[in-house]
């Protein structure tokens, strides 16, 4: 970190109640960022586990803004970006973690790149294998076909976590677990659009860089561990902050076919959950997963009928 002089990368940590993982993601922090200089946020959302007294204690250094309540992810972001004074802000989940170099390797990249507005890195299991770093724009076949399907049809398009890429390659949106995006850009198109409660938010910003000539890479060789679904979770009311910012996304960007794409979503999960029905039949009962997948499916088709309301757990 820098006691003084000129900044070149502020680190933004948005936290709503995963105290290890908040902890574990600042360690990393300091570990790995021994250049260049660097500035640290951590926006606690309202969190009632203890992240902000522990935070607190061992990283005082850390720029700690603490929130009356669960802001979301956009806005909690933003209230940092507003007061960076890097010329590159790295984006970080609570549950990502840079390897050594990681953070460099993009900053290096950016740096020689002057097109480069957003750079994500190489995200990965615990165990070393690849996640998805990187997402197309969504689209119709986004909407009706599963990654696989997408990635046979249109390769280029859909790269997947069989990635062959040594060598940085230009992509539509990152993942936000990880990514750089360049203060200049920030300048040109805004800041992240706050009607995105959590998910979508980069996507929609990469949208506007592009639109604006900017430009977006996947950095291979920058390697993140990402504990997939720890700071959000993987049950029914994270899907509807998924649902509902993907709905907000084709509200914001194809106006004119948002209830067609309404009615294609609600329509799959029709049948996830009757070809999911069959398979907790066929397996009479024993399949804990699937059981636990249909009933995530019946929770969603039960919201999609009431109009998709906010929940509460999100809004205290």
């Amino acid at each position: 970190m820098v006691a003084g002089g000129s900044i070149d990368i502020t680190v933004v940590i948005v936290n709503w109640n995963t105290k290890g993982l908040v902890l574990e993601c600042l360690s990393r922090v300091y570990e790995t960022l021994d250049s260049p200089a660097y500035e640290v946020f951590v926006v606690d959302n309202a969190s009632a586990d203890g992240s902000v007294a522990s935070v607190r204690k061992r990283y005082p250094g850390v720029n700690l803004i603490v929130n009356p309540r669960n802001f979301g992810y956009a806005s909690a972001c933003n209230q940092a970006l507003r007061r960076m004074k890097g010329r590159y802000a790295l984006l970080l989940n609570t549950d990502a973690l840079p390897e050594k170099g990681a953070v460099k390797r993009l900053f290096d990249f950016m740096e020689k790149t002057a097109s480069a507005g957003m750079t994500c890195a190489q995200l990965l299991h615990s165990d070393g294998r690849c996640q998805n770093s990187a997402a197309p724009f969504p689209s119709w076949v986004t909407l009706l076909t599963n990654e696989g399907i997408a990635r046979a049809l249109f390769p280029s398009r859909f790269t997947g976590k069989r990635h062959t890429e040594t060598d940085p390659v230009e992509v539509d949106s990152c993942i936000g677990a990880c990514m750089m995006v360049r203060k200049s850009a920030m300048d040109a198109v805004g800041l992240l659009d706050e009607r995105y409660f959590f998910f979508f938010e980069e996507t929609d910003w990469a949208l506007r860089m592009h639109r604006a000539g900017w430009k977006i890479f996947f950095i291979p060789e920058a390697e993140v561990i990402h504990r997939q679904g720890q700071s959000v979770g993987s049950g029914a009311e994270s899907r509807k902050l998924f649902y509902r910012a993907r709905y907000a996304y084709f509200r914001k960007w194809h106006p004119r076919w948002f209830w067609i794409i309404y009615a294609l979503v609600f329509l799959r999960l029709l049948v996830n959950a009757v070809l999911t029905a069959l398979g907790v039949f066929l397996t009479l009962g024993l399949a804990g997963e699937l059981r636990r997948r249909l009933g995530v499916y019946l929770k969603l088709i039960a919201w999609h009928l009431t109009g998709c309301p906010t929940p509460i757990s999100i809004c205290r």
